[in-house]
């Protein structure tokens, strides 16, 4: 248990030993860590675990360019995504700051510093840091069955953090891109965003862009007059019109093709669209949130995406986590996608058998929530019994790997947290019935709960 009165954990990551000195003497509320480099910088984020980090761009060997600052900021993310951190550049900064954004950082300042400037942000960063721990601790204290953003269910930390920051920026209208493989539940999350905002009572209109042929896709996002071509017999709206008011989602937007992406991109700057074969530009107010699976990054780099487009999609980017890296909730998924299967289609099929369930925990599912649908789905189908088993699923219980943890102390915390959300979820919050699966007793369980506030 850390102590209450301790002065919040600043790392200052700068070379400068004159602007280390003055930042750490402006920072007398703050228990303030200092690094030069990329490897101090994240040897004391692994020490120390900051809640806020500033962090220039311009560190060694590239102090003149953002290379090695975005290295830094690229690896605190990955080993502590809820850190904020606060990202300095005297180097086109402009687009220093929208790159620092889109991989993650809290926010930017532009450099010479300005001590009342960056002392206000650190400090709302700070406390937006609490009220997310705050924010985590009730969600995982409300139990295994969670429901968030309406229908998605869940008790991971990693997919609450994302569910909250959906409802965050709900009622905004920024652009919203979120990052995750196939079968994450991109369409799930762009819809609970749109019924979170205040745009619910207008149209949700989702397309898949990679199953649109390309010479149709242009027709269907902005639509046609009658005549436009070939086959065109009447006005037809587009899906950005479909939505005005509303929300349009556009799922697997890294295939929309370059000629289109520039016509998008003048709709997104302008608001106004030209239905294909017209001549009068349409007002149209769309919120655009849009998915992908791909590293559009890289695309941008081989001339295959249009870098400005993908600020103006990408103004929030929402990375959503695999199924593998959210314990707990194959168990609650595959028990929700039973119950509902088995009252559709097979009435007699009662529950998962242990062996399911063990199986289920186990595997890495690589298709991820559309592939635990699919076989869950599969199985009650064709399941002799009332009790679907392992061979049911067609899984073999396995263990699979896991990134490296922050240190010794998240490594045990980790792995403690992961076995109790496991039995939790199998045992339906029974603290019984946890406690004997773990070989624990009941107060011990109590203990570790209140430990990991992963119960009230």
């Amino acid at each position: 248990m850390s102590d209450a009165s301790a002065k919040p954990k600043l790392l200052v990551v700068e070379d400068d030993p004159g602007l280390q000195a003055q930042l750490k003497w402006a920072y007398e509320d703050f228990d303030v860590i200092i690094a030069g480099d990329r490897a101090a910088a994240l040897a004391a984020l692994r020490a120390e675990e900051p809640a806020v980090v500033t962090l220039d761009l311009g560190l060694p060997p590239d102090p003149d360019g953002t290379t090695e600052g975005f290295a830094v900021l690229d690896a605190i993310m990955a080993l502590k995504p809820d850190t904020k951190v606060i990202v300095a550049s005297g180097h086109e900064a402009k687009d220093s700051a929208l790159n620092a954004i889109a991989r993650g950082a809290y926010d930017f300042y532009h450099k010479p510093v300005k001590m009342e400037e960056i002392g206000l942000i650190v400090r709302r960063a700070f406390e937006l840091h609490r009220i997310e721990a705050e924010n985590r601790s009730l969600a995982a204290r409300a139990g295994p069955d969670n429901r968030v953003l309406g229908a998605l269910i869940t008790a991971a930390p990693e997919m609450l953090r994302v569910a909250r920051t959906i409802e965050r920026v709900a009622n905004t209208n920024v652009s919203v891109m979120l990052l995750g493989a196939s079968g994450t539940g991109k369409e799930l999350l762009a819809r609970g965003l749109h019924e979170a905002s205040d745009r619910r009572d207008k149209a949700f209109v989702a397309i898949n862009c990679a199953a649109i042929p390309e010479n149709l896709l242009e027709a269907e996002l902005f639509g046609h007059e009658k005549g436009a071509f070939t086959g065109a017999v009447k006005t037809t709206e587009g899906k950005i019109e479909m939505a005005d008011g509303g929300t349009l989602f556009l799922d697997e937007v890294g295939d929309i093709p370059l000629q289109l992406q520039v016509k998008l991109l003048r709709f997104l700057q302008e608001r106004v669209i030209e239905r294909i074969g017209g001549r009068k530009s349409i007002a149209v107010n769309t919120r655009i949130v849009c998915a992908t699976h791909q590293n559009l990054e890289a695309m941008i780099a081989q001339a295959r995406f249009r870098e400005d487009l993908f600020y103006r999609l990408a103004e929030i980017v929402v990375k959503i986590p695999s199924l593998a890296e959210r314990p707990g909730d194959a168990t609650l998924l595959g028990k929700a996608f039973l119950a509902r299967f088995a009252r559709e289609m097979n009435p007699s099929v009662k529950g998962f058998a242990a062996d399911a369930l063990a199986a289920i925990d186990s595997w890495p599912w690589p298709g991820n929530v559309r592939e635990l649908e699919n076989r869950v789905k599969r199985a009650v189908i064709m399941a002799d019994s009332k009790m679907i088993s392992a061979s049911d699923l067609d899984l073999a219980s396995r263990e699979d790997g896991e990134a490296a943890p922050l240190n010794l102390k998240a490594a045990r915390e980790h792995s403690d947290r992961k076995v109790i959300r496991h039995a939790l979820a199998r045992s339906e919050g029974n603290i019984s019935g946890t406690a004997r699966m773990l070989g624990i007793s009941r107060p011990t369980l109590y203990d570790l709960l209140k430990q990991y506030d992963l119960n009230s």
